[in-house]
């Protein structure tokens, strides 16, 4: 075998681990956010609040805030986005809160003063974990659970509610997959390297219980029409809420008009 095809071959293989590599740096980096520093004590709502510990299967112990309302019939289970950790939704949580409802938010493992490091894998286990750990609380009627996550949020609501059953599922300015970010944010890296799938738009399908999508057409980080197109791929019954506001600063909770017909929307379902 000549020498300079040989050169070559080594050259090749060098670049494609050293991609790899690039790949799988950029992939986590861009996903996972955590902050350990609590940015505010939920005191500051003077709302009744646990501060709650519970452990994962694989042996992590989780941090979460439960804020029980003592007119509520329905609880929300909270998943929230990328980065940060429970304390920077403060605003959401006092939403939910006046709506009637219990709300229960937690930390992924790696935010907060959750145990562990972040993964696709983890954050999943982690739901369960939360899931499991409302079911055994005694106070919380499952039957009228609402699952919420916003971004990344909505990645793990989905796939959580492909195992354990809720009374709505609520999805909001989330993704359809990775792979489809990979290609918006860094098109030039072949996507079959990703470890990571968020396949949201894979598991939609499959879900039966009532559905509501939530985006706004002014978010720059997730595209509008990509929150479009998982309210497409997802099966009856299910409605699209469009609200206003970039990614960060729009959601349910900060537009008026648009709380008006998500509250509406909860009346209907007999859920506040």
């Amino acid at each position: 075998m000549p020498k300079i095809f040989v050169n070559s071959l080594a050259s090749v293989a060098v670049m494609g681990s050293g991609l790899f590599v690039l790949v799988r740096y950029l992939e986590t980096v861009s996903v996972f956010f955590p902050t350990r520093i609590m940015a505010v004590n939920p005191e500051v709502l003077h709302l009744p609040w646990e501060d709650v510990y519970f452990k994962t299967k694989d042996g992590f112990v989780l941090n979460g805030w439960f804020f029980k309302n003592r007119q509520a019939q329905s609880t929300i289970l909270f998943a929230h986005g990328n980065a940060g950790n429970i304390s920077d939704r403060l605003l959401k949580i006092n939403f939910f809160y006046d709506l009637g409802l219990n709300v229960f938010i937690f930390d992924y493992r790696g935010y907060g003063k959750s145990e562990g490091k972040p993964s696709e894998a983890g954050i999943y286990r982690d739901a369960d974990s939360a899931y499991d750990y409302l079911q055994s609380r005694g106070d919380v009627d499952m039957k009228r659970l609402i699952l919420y996550g916003a971004s990344l949020g909505g990645a793990v609501v989905i796939d959580l509610a492909t195992r354990r059953s809720a009374a709505l599922l609520m999805v909001e300015s989330s993704i359809t997959c990775a792979q489809d970010m990979v290609r918006i944010y860094y098109p030039f890296l072949p996507s079959f390297f990703l470890s990571l799938k968020l396949d949201s738009i894979g598991k939609i399908g499959h879900l039966t219980l009532p559905k509501l999508f939530i985006h706004s057409p002014d978010d720059h980080v997730v595209p509008f029409g990509m929150g479009r197109k998982l309210f497409q791929a997802a099966g009856e019954p299910k409605e699209f809420l469009t609200v206003h506001g970039d990614h960060n600063d729009g959601s349910i909770a900060a537009d008026p008009q648009a709380a008006e017909v998500f509250i509406r929307f909860l009346k209907d379902k007999d859920l506040i």
